[in-house]
């Protein structure tokens, strides 16, 4: 391989891994919403993942 290909791949594994951080802390932050929400039961408010 080519040093542009070496660039290029390390290019697209660092996107593909900042993709994936993303979308885990999107996905931690829109389960904590629906968890610990307005319509939730008390129990639920005062589990270690709404604290």
């Amino acid at each position: 391989m080519s040093k542009q290909h070496w660039f290029v791949s390390g290019a697209l594994v660092l996107l593909c891994g900042g993709v994936l951080v993303l979308f885990t802390d999107v996905e931690t932050s829109l389960m904590r919403l629906v968890i610990c929400g307005q319509l939730s039961s008390p129990g639920e408010r005062q589990s270690r993942l709404c604290r």
